[in-house]
């Protein structure tokens, strides 16, 4: 992992490996890129100049042994227009960057772009796409939005290769952030955005890993190992393993009946973090830990199966938040839940038309066994109310609806709270880990009718999120619910394959938010 630091930094005499300098449209060079080029004899500028930097925004330019200046690299990034550069400009400007300085070879590097101010992007709040912007993102901000980028640019996942690549992996191990700012504010602010920026990426990284890792090694009990071993880790935190015996005692009908299929043991994991005041309400965050999902008895196809070991990244996010939350020493008290199981056939396994029983005592009727999601979820959301919650968030890879909805760049969102929708909607725009609010009108709950149970698993084709998450609403009624449906934005597919990490990112800003930071 990259270690980050923070201060006012002279691009002139800084001796490191890179510098990293900014350029508006026009040839219009930020100012301590202009301190830069003078230092340099106007090198900078006659790239500008000769057209080597593309007027893209998050274009980059490599100079080469700068003359004048004692960094032996400069990467010159495109901000775009000064006057339209917005935070997600900003966040693409930033991540180019730091993809084009980890391929450099470069072990340091100093990082200027966060002299540039980003407006928030119109609509930012989540209430619509158009009108006027909404304010300028604070230098804090753009600190935190630097280094996280240099934190997913550095990320690989070869645990698994007999033979690792040397030369795939990034030497960049430090990096300096500038502080155009002056005054102990500013100071203690920047301080403050690299501790969170810290946080989001470990516990990004742990959500990824455990995303990355194979079926046969992450399994339900794979999944309880790293909770145990995060206690281990942080001193606020407590865990507890429910085992089988255990839920059938409880009652959990539906999350059991997705297990019996595999030979995997099923686990629910539960993990506290006691960062508030002993009698405060806490946060419960529920992740869905389907560590593989064949689809049951309702097989899935066969192509591209492989990828449905990402069916846990909905648990993988809880753990990382957590993590996060208490890195952050975060002044408040945070629960997350992982029903854990594989969802296989074989001669036990569960058949349609099965009904069974769930914690909160309602009947479920099982038309599809790859409905699974929501099984588990239910019970696990049961469980949850023995810690009094104030507020319960679900997050799962639910529903493939979800992506024909909202592609591959929202998650989506439902909720019975307005307050809490928009809570979340912000964080997600302040994280760049975005989600989209969709309905749980009652009368979606026509479709999840069923002859022989009180509710079926599945209603159907159309509106195929919305039924999903109406379902999971009717076992939190009683609570400030929200559902994540993160089946789009959890992982790439393709040569870029693997888990994203999301929405950890968005769950951690809430809980900052919610801490009052």
């Amino acid at each position: 992992m990259v270690e980050f630091s923070t201060a006012r930094i002279n691009p002139a005499a800084r001796r490191t490996d890179c510098l990293v300098l900014g350029a508006y449209e026009r040839r219009e060079l930020t100012p301590s890129a202009r301190r830069a080029d003078e230092a340099a004899g106007g090198a900078l500028a006659q790239v500008l100049a000769d057209g080597d930097l593309s007027p893209a925004v998050g274009a980059t330019a490599l100079v080469r042994r700068p003359p004048g200046l004692p960094a032996k690299r400069v990467v010159l990034v495109r901000l775009g227009a000064r006057s339209s550069l917005d935070d997600r400009a900003f966040r693409r400007a930033a991540r180019s960057a730091a993809r084009a300085v980890a391929g450099t070879g470069s072990l340091g590097a100093a990082d200027f772009l966060s002299e540039a101010e980003a407006e928030v992007g119109a609509g930012a709040g989540g209430e619509g796409g158009g009108g006027a912007r909404e304010g300028v993102r604070d230098e804090a901000w753009r600190i935190r939005t630097v280094a996280e980028a240099y934190g997913d640019a550095t990320y690989r996942f070869d645990e698994c290769k007999s033979e690792k690549d040397p030369a795939a992996a990034p030497r960049l191990r430090r990096v300096a952030v500038h502080s155009p700012g002056g005054g102990a504010d500013a100071r203690a602010g920047a301080r403050r955005a690299l501790a969170e920026a810290a946080a989001v990426d470990a516990g990004k990284r742990l959500a990824r890993d455990l995303g990355n890792r194979p079926g046969n090694v992450c399994t339900p009990s794979h999944l309880a190992e790293r909770a145990a071993a995060l206690a281990e880790e942080f001193e606020a935190l407590s865990v507890e393993v429910l085992e089988e015996e255990r839920m059938r005692e409880l009652g959990m009908g539906a999350l059991l009946a997705v297990a019996r299929g595999s030979r995997e043991p099923p686990k629910l994991i539960v993990v506290e973090y006691a960062g508030g005041r002993p009698d405060e309400a806490p946060v419960v965050l529920v992740g869905k830990g389907v560590t593989f999902d064949s689809g049951g008895i309702s097989i899935k196809p066969a192509a591209a199966m492989d990828e449905m070991k990402f069916d846990m990244c909905g648990a993988a996010s809880v753990l990382g938040a957590i993590r996060a939350a208490a890195e952050l020493r975060l002044p408040l008290n945070v629960v997350s839940v992982v029903p854990a199981v594989e969802n296989l056939p074989g001669g036990q396994a569960c058949k349609p038309g099965d009904v069974v029983t769930t914690l909160s005592g309602q009947t479920v009727e099982i038309l599809n066994t790859d409905a699974e999601g929501r099984l588990i979820l239910c019970d696990a959301i049961s469980y949850a109310e023995r810690f009094d919650p104030d507020t319960v968030i679900d997050v799962a890879t639910l529903t493939g609806a979800c992506i024909i909805a909202l592609g591959h760049v929202a998650s989506g969102l439902f909720t019975n709270c307005r307050a809490l929708g928009d809570a979340l909607r912000a964080a997600g725009a302040r994280s760049g880990d975005r989600c989209w609010e969709l309905p749980v009108w009652p009368e979606y709950e026509e479709a999840l009718k069923s002859n022989f149970a009180d509710v079926a698993n599945v209603g159907g084709r159309p509106a195929g999120s919305v039924t999903a998450a109406v379902f999971l609403s009717r076992f939190a009624r009683e609570r400030r619910w929200a559902h994540l449906d993160i089946a789009g934005v959890a992982w790439e597919s393709g040569k870029n394959k693997g888990a994203t990490g999301r929405p950890a990112p968005l769950l951690v800003e809430f809980l900052i938010d919610r801490a009052g930071r």
